[in-house]
């Protein structure tokens, strides 16, 4: 049998093909998640069994073929949460905790704290949960289309406790949908917003995920310019809207908002410096009863 140490030298080997530079976060995710243990290398000499150190060894090999860290854990951690993902659905990212912070400062800053709230483009999930974790009265709404991803989403709003988070499948650019859900306090979405360049240029672990998930149109807006439109009358009049958007799209995305009778647009930056998410306030449209 191969000693903890020895098995780490090589797995960080193998990880260090695709990216030297995470290499030895990646190393330790992979022996954490396998041997169960926060802190596996506080034993390196103890021996690991052939079977298990095969099965990292395994995983090591894909990873250094450049598939998602996270989709070979199964699982990955946001706003303190865990969720389950693998190939189908998008890897939660800590950019996205910029938008769940904006949203929570809208819901103090307006005394909400039973809002009712809809996650467009859900995904994992990781939005939705998040906001019901930090706002238990909140009345939220996750819609998702895809199934691979709508499977996801089921498992981690259990898993995270949030069993009463409503889900539904829908397309989020079908008018029924929009139709479905109104008088919303707040809408949030992080939807796709890669371009058509964008998408020639993908890293080989983002190639992994799926593209329905990413792709937003030649120029990455398709989606904001149609879900703006479709959702204002589904907000109630004095409601937000809150988007995450890719790096250099804050003008249009805002020049979209404003377009749709959004006004006092506030634009965020993430942890990063990159002005990230957008939100705004519903002044000119009463929400309609379908």
């Amino acid at each position: 049998m191969v000693s903890r140490a020895e098995l780490f030298a090589e797995v960080r080997r193998l990880a260090a093909v695709r990216d030297e530079e995470t290499a030895d976060f990646d190393a330790n995710c992979i022996l954490q998640d396998l041997l169960g243990e926060k802190n596996p290398m506080f034993s390196p000499k103890e021996p690991v069994p052939d079977e298990k150190a095969a099965e990292i060894l395994a995983l090591a090999r894909k990873r250094s073929k450049g598939f998602p860290l996270q989709y070979l854990l199964g699982q990955w951690e946001f706003w303190g949460c865990n969720f389950k993902v693998g190939e189908g659905v998008l890897i939660p990212r800590p950019d996205t905790e910029t938008l769940v912070e904006q949203v929570l400062d809208i819901c103090r800053r307006e005394g909400l704290t039973a809002p009712k709230i809809a996650d467009l483009c859900s995904g994992s999930g990781c939005i939705a949960v998040a906001l019901k974790k930090e706002l238990p009265q909140a009345d939220v709404y996750a819609v998702e289309l895809s199934e691979k991803a709508l499977g996801y989403l089921r498992q981690n709003t259990q898993l995270n406790g949030c069993g009463d988070i409503h889900i539904i499948e829908g397309d989020v650019l079908g008018r029924d949908t929009a139709r479905s859900l109104t008088g919303l306090d707040i809408l949030v979405s992080n939807p796709p917003y890669l371009t058509a360049q964008d998408m020639s240029e993908l890293q080989t672990e983002v190639q992994h995920e799926p593209a329905t998930a990413l792709f937003g149109g030649e120029d990455g807006l398709d989606f904001y310019r149609a879900m703006t439109e479709l959702w204002k009358s589904s907000i109630k009049s004095g409601g937000f809207i809150a988007y995450e958007f890719g790096m250099g799209q804050h003008d249009a995305v805002k020049a979209i908002l404003e377009e749709n009778g959004f006004t006092d647009v506030e634009l965020r930056r993430d942890g990063g410096g990159i002005i990230r998410t957008a939100a705004a306030v519903n002044q000119n449209y009463a929400a309609i009863t379908f």
